[in-house]
Order: structure tokens, then sequence, then C-alpha cells
């Protein structure tokens, strides 16, 4: 089962830019479903916000830390981020955790917590 996560965000196409970013985020859709097919990730979920000037949508890419480390040294996946970041605002790529993950980063946080002086 998945237990980390890789959420790519991007902000506004860049005017002028749209068609091409159309065919980059195609081109992104097209290789994560290659990945999960190949069993390189578990699942990715692709959400389209509406109009807000700040945040145009993110994919979140499922699997196991090894699955989305080796995700992150791919050469087409880098080329698909560059490229994406020539056509959007604001690109961000994060790191999380999902399903058994949140209980190994939330043991971590209660050991962090148990070190810092607590005021009532």
């Amino acid at each position: 089962m998945a237990d980390s996560v890789l959420f790519i965000a991007w902000g506004e196409p860049i005017q002028g830019r749209e068609e091409r970013g159309l065919e980059v985020f195609n081109e992104a859709i097209g290789l994560y479903g290659r990945m999960q097919q190949d069993g390189r990730i578990e699942a990715f979920d692709v959400v389209l916000l509406a109009p807000n000037g700040e945040l145009g949508g993110y994919i979140e890419l499922h699997g196991s830390a090894e699955q989305l480390a080796a995700v992150r040294q791919d050469d087409e996946y880098r080329r698909t981020l560059t490229d994406a970041t020539l056509v959007v605002e604001a690109m961000r790529v994060i790191e999380g955790s999902t399903n058994e993950g949140i209980a190994r980063d939330m043991a971590l946080y209660q050991e962090a917590i148990a070190k810092v002086p607590q005021r009532a």
C-alpha cells in the first residue's frame, strides 16, 4: 500500500503559452499512466480547480517512498516538470505521507514535541 505521495501543483498558465501548457499536461498524464501500468507508482489523482487566481490544479502520485524517490530521478519525469515550468506559474513539487506513512510521520512529530518546552 502506498505510504508516500508526490504533490505536483501549478498556478495560472503563462499568457501566450496555453496551447503548449495543454500539451505538457497531456504528456504528464500519459507518463503517469505508463508509470502506474509498469508498477513504478501505485496510483495517481488529477484535480483541476475552479479559477481562483492562485492554484490551477494538482496531481498526486501515490507509491512507496522508494518508488517515488525513483520517480524523482526519472529523466522523463524531470523533463516533463521542466517543460511545465516554462508554461505555468508557481510549479511546486512537495513530498508527503499517506496511509501508513501518516503514523510514521506522526511518531516523529510526537518525538520532536517531547523535546520542546510546552507552555500552558
